[in-house]
């Protein structure tokens, strides 16, 4: 049935090609960085007199047919330099082009100060795009540019919450945002409690966030994708490059393995500010610590064909006093293969292996816990350039996961533990697409698109049955909810399917040019997520347990619109981009009151689905040229989750209404500005300022048998207070730098200049000295100074 499903997809992706007049022709090939051959994604490659146009792919790789004859190229890139070339068209021709960062000096073509202009024309919307460039151009923060740190200043983009890790969208989950390194899946987004991100920044080449118009290609989750690309390497020389710092060091290698054809690139990072804590009594201890590395190997074969090899490791370490002990991190490999069938036709075939690990030692209780999550994707995409008007991406992937929801093993001899496993799971997740881009007129392209999802939930496992298929039943009498009784099991062997799914995820975007710098846009898409995290984000550490939809947890369904406007002002001097959103989400988890998630064989017994909505308005404000630049971004919007009875006697979860989810950030205003005063020094500062994120305080207390118990009010009825904090840097560049291959800098930063304590959590004790109640607030980070020193040579 699937082969049948996918053959027929296969045979409309192919009958949709048509011929086109031979009097065009085209124009291919790859731009690359003069300095490294480094391939450049994004590019903007621009013919004014035909206003026409087309970007680089993922791997450089651009192609344009247009009228035989004489034509002026506009190539364009943010941090570079714009070049201007003749070239004359009367066969199909190759031209690679080499691209210089600004400031550097071109021959033999026209060079032009390059604006960060809007896609006017283009249907895409929703999308921040940044190069490494325009990111390390930002203020930093301990020294070191941080590429998470960066889209947190994007509208619809809020952290998790002080000392939590990963991001949210447009007021989804953490769990809710598909992170591609090279192509490989990140579970864990951050470092230490999210004060760092797993991603060096020197590492990275090019990223792009998208949180509405996500194109067919992607799938999986419900509210974003961040697709982050690392550097090839450099094939002309050999460098390095690194940074000192009072937290963390880091040193990257790059260098040719064959000159011009093969290249590497071997980079690694540390951080070591637990060593200080072990100088007091106290937290000697103690420590908290993260390390990562990343390798990337490329190598041209030929004009059409070049080989990929990347992967990453990186661990967090967080201990407390040896009774508690985390650790977890992620694991990728990549081994890709770019293939040119044609000037018109590009390939990819991808084979990646993801793996993340999350595993606790508590000593104080005696038993060790490990778990994770593993993936083996194979994955063919295909790039193909119709027309100047019309192109198509098509491919297919599959996806076989692996889950260990847990592994329970004694941490001594005499700990009383016994050894146990969680039942493992198995899944295999199967997809086709086609995404299609078609100019309609001179003022409407449109971009539209279909997902195919499978979804094959697979053995070996026992499975728990339930009267009413229901694993939680509702107790009238107490009003609650309890766990259910199962009264029977199967065992299904191993690759048995135990449940499946399947979805059409169509994709649509519209783009209505109003002049040449004013456009209205328009979005629609459908996602579909097949797992979801179950987390207890009230720990000291968040529980991170993935697991695969079955016959009790269903896939999450999501439905976004998005309409914008768009303009440059002063010729690409400012911009402006204004849209608003409204996404709901089917399929929610909730939980129960009181529930366990901790070695619990039987999950289902514990969670709800029940249902998510969220809308708002983001505004961005941009000054892409001069010495002072930046953007002030704001998001006004809510996020709320409901829960309602399943029968007219159930009452739901907060009485079946709906209320604030726990990613709901009503204002949302974040201000950057870069400020370059001379060759020598160059100063940045960052603002952030948002609502509080809800939770739940207790209302009220009763005794029982003389213990004091709190009682609480409905689910995230409170919120914590505002969080906000200014962060400002100063760089010092050597003047000397300029005559030598050493180049150094120092970079100064401050982190929460004015000591703001932001709330992580607020508790609630009685304080033993005059016996009454009292708030507490938990704040993990106050004024964080910090001074490193980067390198490269």
């Amino acid at each position: 049935m699937i082969t049948k499903k996918i053959s027929l997809f296969l045979i409309i992706i192919f009958t949709t090609f048509t011929s086109f007049s031979q009097d065009k022709f085209t124009l291919s090939g790859t731009i690359k960085d003069s300095k490294n051959n480094e391939t450049l994604i994004g590019v903007n490659i621009y013919i004014p007199a035909l206003k026409i146009g087309t970007t680089t792919n993922e791997y450089g790789f651009y192609s344009i047919t247009v009228p035989r004859g004489e034509h002026q190229i506009e190539i364009s890139y943010i941090g570079y330099q714009t070049i201007q070339q003749t070239i004359n068209l009367n066969q199909n021709t190759k031209n690679n082009f080499y691209i210089s960062e600004s400031g550097e000096e071109l021959q033999e073509v026209i060079i032009t100060d390059n604006k960060g202009k809007i896609n006017i024309k283009s249907p895409e919307m929703s999308v921040n795009k940044l190069s490494i460039s325009t990111i390390k151009k930002m203020p930093v923060v301990l020294g070191e540019v941080d590429v998470l740190k960066s889209i947190l200043l994007l509208p619809g983009v809020t952290n998790a919450g002080e000392g939590a890790s990963g991001f949210n969208v447009r007021g989804g989950g953490a769990d809710q945002n598909l992170i591609l390194l090279d192509e490989a899946t990140i579970f864990n987004s951050s470092h230490v409690f999210g004060f760092f991100s797993v991603f060096n920044p020197d590492a990275i080449k090019d990223l792009k966030l998208y949180k509405g118009g996500i194109p067919a290609r992607f799938g999986g989750r419900a509210s974003s994708v961040l697709e982050i690309y690392q550097k090839d390497g450099s094939s002309k020389d050999f460098h390095v490059n690194g940074g000192i710092g009072l937290i963390s060091s880091r040193l990257l290698v790059e260098g040719p393995i064959v000159k011009d054809k093969g290249s590497f690139l071997i980079g690694g990072r540390g951080s070591y500010a637990h060593l200080f804590l072990k100088l007091s009594e106290d937290n000697k201890d103690n420590s908290a610590y993260f390390y990562d590395l990343n390798a990337k190997f490329s190598y041209k074969l030929n004009d059409n064909n070049s080989l990929y090899l990347s992967g990453y490791f990186g661990r967090d370490v967080f201990s407390l006093n040896k009774s508690f002990t985390n650790i977890y991190g992620n694991s990728t490999l990549n081994l890709r293969w770019n293939h040119l069938y044609s000037n018109k036709l590009f390939s990819n075939l991808s084979l990646i292996y993801s793996d993340y690990y999350y595993g606790l030692d508590l000593d104080f209780v005696g038993f060790k816990w490990d778990s994770g999550i593993k993936n083996y994707n194979i994955k063919y995409d295909f790039k193909h350039y119709i027309s100047d008007k019309f192109k198509l991406n098509y491919g297919l992937n599959g996806i076989y996961y692996e889950f260990n929801p847990g592994t329970i093993k004694p941490s001594s001899t005499d700990s009383g533990i016994n050894p146990d496993q969680l039942d493992k799971k198995y899944a295999f997740e199967p997809s086709v697409y086609l995404d299609a881009e078609n100019q309609l007129s001179k003022k409407i392209t449109v971009a539209y698109g279909l997902r195919y999802s499978l979804f094959y939930r697979l053995g070996s496992s026992t499975i728990n049955y339930y009267d009413n298929n229901s694993p939680v039943v509702f107790n009238s009498d107490m009003q609650i909810y309890e766990k259910g009784t199962p009264t029977s099991t199967k065992y299904f062997g191993k690759n048995k399917v135990i449940q499946d799914y399947n979805n059409l995820e169509p994709r649509l975007a519209v783009s209505y040019q109003l002049n040449e710098d004013q456009s209205i846009k328009a979005s629609y898409n459908r996602m579909a997520q097949y797992l979801q995290l179950i987390s207890n984000t009230s720990s000291p550490t968040p529980l991170d347990v993935w697991m695969p939809s079955d016959n009790y947890i269903k896939p999450q369904i999501a439905d976004q619109v998005a309409l914008g406007y768009f303009r440059n002002i002063k010729g690409g001097d400012y911009s402006l981009e204004v849209e608003t959103f409204y996404k709901k989400i089917q399929n929610r988890l909730d939980y129960i009151d009181g529930a366990d998630l901790i070695a619990n064989n039987a999950i289902e017994q514990v969670i709800l689905n029940g249902r998510m909505r969220a809308y708002g308005l983001e505004i961005m404000v941009k000054k892409n040229t001069g010495k002072f630049n930046g953007w002030i971004s704001y998001t006004l919007s809510r996020s709320e989750q409901q829960t309602p009875g399943r029968t007219p006697e159930e009452i739901g979860i907060n009485d079946g209404q709906w209320y604030s989810s726990a990613y709901d950030k009503t204002h949302n205003l974040a201000v950057t500005s870069a400020y370059n005063l001379n060759e020598k020094w160059s100063f940045g500062a960052n603002f952030v300022l948002q609502s509080g994120q809800p939770v739940t305080y207790p209302n009220g207390q009763y005794e029982y048998l003389g213990i004091t118990v709190p009682s609480y009010g409905l689910r995230n009825e409170n919120r914590l207070p505002a969080y906000h904090h200014l962060d400002i840097s100063a760089t010092l560049t050597p003047r000397k730098n300029k005559d030598r291959n050493w180049k150094g800098e120092w970079v100064f930063s401050i982190y929460n200049l004015y000591n703001r304590s932001n709330a992580a959590s607020i508790n609630f004790r009685q304080n033993s000295d005059t016996g009454i109640n009292e708030a507490v607030r938990f704040s993990i980070f106050g004024i964080v100074p910090a001074v490193s020193y980067n390198f490269k040579f």
